[in-house]
């Protein structure tokens, strides 16, 4: 018989309004899905104090506040493992430096989940990212890419490196809004300069008179450091390109909150995802797993992630930038009889491993079997 095990999480946590918040919490769940003998909290990674705490948040981590990090500390001593998630700028301090501490002073077994492997990272990036995969037991990367980054970067022992998909949930049937006519190309997530939506209301604009005539759906808000910083002038710069060229009635900026209900039926609703982001450093990407996890055709620049999980036939690659061959990746999928399909079929072949209990499964077995280890050792 299995004895109980709980698992510990820390990271950022809704009501923060993040990817990584989002996956802290599906990843929780799913831990401690019913019937799994396991338990699963969190350590909530705040800027400023947040809430009364309310399960399953056991405390909160505030930047600059060493108090909280004490009692972080504290918190977490009853549980079995911790299950750290990495990204540089959700922690305290240059290049989030505060996280060397919380691990310097940890006094249970660390499995380290990294959503950023940097090809090129700075002295001190390195230095933090050494720190952590030092004291790990182990740690998780989202990709083989990522795997082969770490270990070509930091030196780290292949066999402490593992491999775990981020994630999703099935999303191939439901209801879907209302609104829209003709063919959809959808973009998801917090806006901000990099995402390369420029490119994609290029490429819509060079589909010409194709009809029925396709929208690009943006959807979300502008990413929060960016409104601060910038306010909108971002999304403002992207709706002036649209009238220039001349397609500002079919590029539609959907801003709004969206809970995850309404997000995975606008998702339902795309026949095409495009990913034209900027970055050729993205190792991990929750938008191109929801994408799939959705039977959805995918349109992506080289990204590493996006060259790892459509090379099976489920979407499109194209060259950074590359408005001219996004339009015709595009064109193909919406108005050659049968591409769609056959990339659709694909996608949920691809989604099979990167759904929520398998990969709720790999946590699993992964902490329970360093426990063990710890255990017998």
């Amino acid at each position: 018989m299995q004895l109980p095990r709980s698992v510990v999480l820390v990271g950022t946590y809704p009501p923060t309004a993040c990817g990584l918040a989002t996956f802290t919490s599906n990843l929780r769940s799913v831990i401690a899905a019913p019937g799994s003998g396991w338990t699963a909290h969190v350590v909530r990674r705040v800027d400023s104090p947040g809430a009364p705490l309310h399960e399953p948040v056991i405390e909160e981590w505030v930047t600059g506040d060493d108090c909280s990090l004490s009692r972080a500390l504290d918190a977490v001593l009853p549980y079995d493992a911790l299950l750290l998630q990495h990204e540089y700028g959700i922690y305290g301090g240059p290049d989030g430096a505060d996280v060397v501490r919380f691990v310097d002073e940890l006094k249970i077994p660390l499995i380290a989940g990294l959503h950023t492997a940097l090809r090129d990272p700075s002295p001190n990036q390195r230095r933090i990212l050494d720190r952590i995969l030092e004291v790990a037991a182990v740690t998780v990367v989202q990709s083989n890419a990522a795997r082969r980054r770490l270990l070509d970067v930091h030196g780290l022992d292949p066999s402490r490196v593992v491999v775990i998909p981020h994630g999703a949930a099935a999303n191939f049937d439901g209801p879907v809004p209302d609104g829209y006519s003709g063919p959809v190309v959808l973009t998801w997530g917090l806006l901000s300069p990099g995402k390369g939506i420029e490119h994609g209301i290029r490429a819509l604009a060079a589909l010409g008179d194709r009809r029925p005539a396709a929208t690009y759906v943006v959807a979300g808000q502008t990413h929060p450091k960016v409104r601060a910083a910038r306010g909108e002038c971002y999304r403002e710069e992207l709706r002036v390109l649209a009238g220039e060229l001349g397609v500002a009635d079919r590029v539609h900026f959907d801003d709004e909150y969206r809970d995850w209900g309404s997000l995975r039926a606008l998702v339902r609703r795309a026949d095409v995802v495009l990913l034209p982001y900027d970055s050729r450093d993205q190792v991990s990407s929750g938008v191109l797993v929801e994408a799939l996890a959705s039977g959805k055709p995918v349109v992506a620049t080289r990204f590493p992630h996006a060259e790892e999980l459509l090379a099976r036939g489920a979407g499109v690659l194209v060259p950074h930038g590359d408005s001219g061959a996004m339009a015709e990746a595009l064109a193909g999928i919406l108005y050659e009889p049968g591409t769609a399909d056959a990339m659709a079929a694909a996608a949920r072949r691809e989604a099979v491993p990167l759904l929520w209990p398998a990969v709720g499964s790999a946590y699993r077995s992964l902490i329970g079997g360093l426990v063990e280890d710890r255990l017998v050792g």
